[in-house]
């Protein structure tokens, strides 16, 4: 739709204004106003803006009545006009958004009015009041806001794509395309040189690299102030999640990617966040609104502009409204946001977003297409003068690299030890590694930022000292000792080297192919790259989210060694997407996002990308990923022998005997299967054949498994929503005796135990004894709770009272995570007839088991024979004594108890700052930490909880949410973890919620 209005007044010009000082009105007169001009007995509070003047109005009972908005007096009615309407045309195209339009009266008409006011005559507005508060603040912004931000600009800026009116013919100090201007005009406010000096530098190559698409980007109407302050969240939604607009003060004509750009600068400042988290926002705009290939390159430079400009304009403010303190207020996240928008150049921001938006998410969004790449030419003359190119070997550093194993890539010099062993063989004349390559050795064990791992171009170690000689004809750069750039060609030639190493050119001089450039000694690595001669200096490693970017600046330099360069992979479908098209859906996996692990080490998982994950949950690994010990046993069996239980070796009977001894008497006889679920569900086979009675009385909240028989007794709302709808009619549930947030608390939970009595009682009265009562002997599915005091002492007595048997379910606790006791079953001083393990004793090899007595396990003959064909195999019986012989030499139970005190400890500190916290459950490393949003109703924190886990990621730790509310991180790490991380995870988790921490909402 088009709006044309004649004629075409004067509107506002910031060059002839310069100073714009917001309106001089106080709340007493704002409430003033209202009554006069409106009608209105209301309260008045001041909202601030830097320009004009806002008050919310509240009637006397304080609920909002409207928001009062005095327009700058330099802004005429046709402008104002013009906000108003499109705020309109907005409201009705875009029903799921919610507009602060302007009130409108009985007749139609809007409510608005000329006002006096001691600094003249000013228009007044009552605005419709949007509930939820604003974005505003340093909370760190969670990939849907961001995602959401970037939607909502695209939906107005579609909206007003053919919005014509006379009151967008404005100048205004905001518009970037005047950016340049504006900082000109204003950077003598900002009185710290080097500031000052950035400042100019930043808004100089941003203009420069707009002047090259200016002419092809398109023009319309633009809200241009969808900002953080202007987005209202959704009204008592747990997350920052925007649905409303406010404020179209600064509607203009001027390119329509600045609608996209204003988002993305606000971002800037919040808790946490980088360049590269807004790219989220790109994709979401793109979808609604696609981006042409100029805007796109338009896009960081526009940001940057933007940046500028609210540093100068804030500092200009400050000045001509000193008493503003919205404007003071803003100084410092102005700043933040210039830094954060320079932190990474343009250039590489704008390869960067061309590659994010290939392919397009959506088929009416065109893929952005990247400038092909130059190729690099073959040198007139080689490099490394006498290199025979094939006896070059390849240093693989990547997470995927057998080179990596057991840890070395934290060892210091991995590099070098590994290229020394390469030399070594025959025939090699250079080790060289792999440009775009990952480094893992560059990759420290816990970080919260993602480590530069990437290599922009490659590292050389020839086998006999080598000279260097220029491969084609250029300048040199630059030249000092370690270090020489060369330009000639397409690209520029980095060589670096060693300090002691003295190029024998000097700066601008030039040379000829062949020339001598320097010598190096055998076995010295020099690095050398190509980069683009318009582009910034690129580093020689640079973090994967920045990769894309980065690299497309830079070329394969190893023709210059007389290699081939890596061939550009054709495009393939997202690993993601081909594990969705053939991995059963309902095997679900960690994370929306999940980063592609393919290594892990001890209490770290290690990314494709190269970067080491803290893992808190991996209780499967109880001695930690690829324990040196476990592997080479597994390897050393694998070449002798594998094979079912039914032949006759030693490796099963010493593994049962070591495994019986941990229990005690009676329970001295095992069965082996391959899992957790398998072994519940010959559990409760053991009890039905032993004891002829088919009932079973289970708790609620609890998982057992996936096999009919363990999924039927598995009540865990989360992994069944009906599960206790389904069950079948011989399970009878009995109530979570949570003492924290179920029916009795405290000391009120002593009353659980009577209760489970009483309906094992009613069972056997009403002719159906329980054949067995099932239950995790300490609460692991639903948080680490421990159970009521004497509660499996009570419970246990009643069942065998009526015959049947009790089985404890131990996959998750047993075998020393609690710390102080190998079992659950002995925190509650009890002894079940059967005990049912798995997960912690392969170490990762699938490997469960069933510990009863022999008078139990002979009763099962009634029901046929059992046989498992890998379980108790060879391999997995020497897994098996494996763990057990690691968890008592390197006395991991001990360090439960040490470490998980440690941490438990902390968190408890943490609980005491930070009031999403409710509880801390648990024992020795299986804890778990309770999040909620109201300490006296316990409502759980359910959508918080996973933002914190996705938070957690980002900042390098692995911890993800348990119980019926997904409300509890689990904390369930290796037992080898130590003291260092998990200082690291209560730093990182003490920063994630203060990030996450949400404001009061207006």
């Amino acid at each position: 739709m088009t709006y044309d209005h004649q004629p075409r007044p004067q509107t506002v010009d910031f060059f002839t204004h310069q100073a714009l000082p917001a309106p001089r009105v106080t709340a007493g007169q704002a409430r003033r106003i209202a009554a006069e001009h409106f009608g209105l007995d209301v309260h008045a509070a001041s909202l601030g803006s830097q320009q004009d003047a806002n008050f919310l109005l509240s009637h006397p009972d304080g609920s909002p009545a409207a928001v009062l908005k005095i327009a700058n007096p330099v802004f005429t009615a046709t402008e104002i006009d013009a906000q108003d309407t499109a705020a309109d045309l907005i409201a009705d195209a875009q029903p799921g958004l919610r507009l602060a339009t302007v009130l409108r009266a009985a007749d139609g008409s809007r409510r608005i009015a000329a006002v006096d006011t001691d600094g003249g005559p000013v228009t007044a507005r009552l605005l419709r009041h949007l509930p939820g508060g604003t974005l505003s603040g340093p909370r760190h912004l969670p990939p849907r806001t961001v995602a959401a931000m970037g939607t909502i600009a695209g939906r107005v800026s579609t909206t007003l794509s053919g919005f014509r009116h006379p009151g967008l013919d404005r100048v205004l100090q905001w518009d970037p395309r005047h950016a340049e201007r504006v900082v000109d005009q204003l950077l003598e406010h900002v009185t710290e040189a080097d500031r000052r000096a950035a400042v100019q530098a930043a808004v100089t190559e941003a203009r420069t690299a707009l002047l090259e698409v200016a002419d092809r980007l398109p023009r319309q109407a633009v809200h241009l102030d969808l900002t953080d302050d202007n987005l209202v969240r959704t009204p008592d939604g747990p997350l920052p999640l925007p649905d409303g607009i406010i404020d179209f003060g600064d509607l203009t004509d001027t390119w329509a990617v600045c609608e996209l750009a204003v988002p993305l600068s606000s971002m800037l400042h919040h808790d946490g966040m980088e360049p590269h988290h807004l790219l989220p926002a790109v994709r979401a705009f793109h979808e609604v609104r696609p981006l042409s290939a100029a805007e796109a390159a338009a896009l960081w430079p526009l940001v940057v502009l933007r940046a500028a400009t609210l540093v100068v304009s804030g500092r200009h403010q400050a000045a001509v409204d000193g008493d503003n303190a919205y404007v003071n207020a803003a100084l410092d996240r102005e700043w933040r946001i210039f830094e954060q928008a320079t932190a990474v150049p343009a250039a590489v921001m704008t390869r960067l977003i061309a590659e994010s938006l290939r392919p397009a998410p959506v088929r009416s969004a065109a893929p952005v297409p990247a400038p092909a790449p130059v190729p690099v030419p073959a040198p007139a003359r080689p490099l490394v003068a006498g290199l025979d190119p094939a006896g070059i070997r390849l240093l693989d550093l990547s997470a995927e690299a057998d080179a990596m194993d057991h840890g070395t890539w934290l060892e210091k010099g991995a590099d070098d030890r590994l290229a020394a062993a390469l030399l070594a063989e025959a025939g090699a004349t250079a080790v060289v590694t792999r440009h775009g390559g990952v480094r893992l050795t560059e990759a420290p064990a816990l970080s919260a930022t993602s480590p530069a791992t990437v290599a922009t171009g490659i590292d050389v170690w020839p086998a006999r000292a080598a000279e260097l000689h220029a491969p084609y004809d250029g300048e040199v750069l630059a030249a000092a000792p370690g270090h020489l750039t060369l330009a000639g060609g397409p690209y520029v030639l980095h060589l670096s080297f060693p300090d002691t190493v003295r190029p024998a050119p000097a700066a601008g001089a030039p040379v000829r192919a062949g020339d001598r450039l320097a010598a190096v000694e055998a076995g010295t690595r020099f690095r050398l790259s190509l980069r683009l001669p318009a582009g910034p200096a690129v580093p020689p490693l640079v973090r994967p989210e920045y990769a894309p970017g980065w690299l497309a600046l830079t070329a394969d330099p190893a023709p210059l060694l007389g290699l081939p360069a890596a061939a550009t992979a054709a495009p393939q479908p997202d690993l993601l997407a081909r594990r969705e098209a053939s991995f059963a859906a309902v095997q679900e996996h960690y994370y929306a996002n999940p980063p592609r692990m393919e290594r892990g080490w001890r209490h770290h998982m290690v990314s494709a990308e190269g970067r080491s994950y803290l893992d808190m949950v991996n209780n499967v690994t109880p001695l930690g990923h690829a324990h040196p010990r476990v592997e080479q046993a597994v390897a050393r069996q694998l070449r002798r022998l594998n094979t079912n239980s039914r032949f006759h070796y030693a490796a099963v009977v010493e593994f049962t005997e070591r495994l019986a001894a941990l229990l005690p008497d009676p329970l001295d006889t095992v069965f082996l299967v391959n899992s957790g679920s398998e072994a519940v569900d010959l559990g409760i086979r053991l009890a039905i054949g032993a004891t002829g009675r088919h009932d079973v009385v289970a708790l609620r909240e609890a998982y057992h498994g996936w096999t009919y028989a363990s999924d039927a007794v598995s009540t865990s709302l989360q992994d069944n929503p009906n599960a206790l709808a389904t069950r079948p009619g011989w399970v009878h549930t009995v109530d979570s005796p949570n003492s924290y947030r179920g029916r009795h608390r405290g000391e009120q939970a002593a009353q659980y135990a009577p209760e489970a009595v009483r309906v094992i009682n009613d069972l056997a009265a009403s002719g159906r004894p329980a054949g067995a009562f099932l239950s995790e002997s300490y609460y692991g599915n639903a948080g680490g709770v421990a159970l009521p005091d004497g509660y499996l002492r009570q419970v246990y007595a009643a069942v065998r009272r009526h015959g049947g048997l009790a089985i404890a379910d131990e996959i998750q606790v047993g075998y020393g995570r609690l710390g102080h006791w190998f079992w659950g079953f002995e925190q509650q001083q009890a002894v079940p007839d059967i005990v049912c393990v798995a997960k912690a004793m392969g170490n990762g090899h699938p490997l469960g088991a069933v510990i009863t007595s022999r008078a139990v396990a002979d009763r099962y003959r009634d029901q046929g024979y059992f046989f498992s064909s890998t379980g108790g195999s060879p391999v997995s019986s020497i897994a098996g004594l494996t763990v057990l012989d690691t968890l008592r030499d390197e006395d991991l139970q001990g360090n439960a108890v040490r470490t998980g005190g440690r941490l438990k400890t902390d968190l408890q500190a943490l609980a005491a700052r930070h009031p999403l916290i409710g509880a801390v459950h648990g024992s020795g490393l299986y804890l778990g930490l309770e999040l909620v949003r109201d300490h006296t109703t316990l409502e759980p924190a359910t959508e918080e909880t996973a933002e914190l886990c996705d938070r957690m990621l980002d900042l390098g730790v692995i911890v993800q949410p348990t119980g019926d509310h997904l409300n509890i991180l689990k904390i369930k790490p290796p037992l080898c973890i130590d003291a260092p991380a998990v200082d690291h995870f209560t730093h990182t988790l003490d920063r994630a919620l203060a990030e996450l921490a949400t404001p009061p909402r207006g």
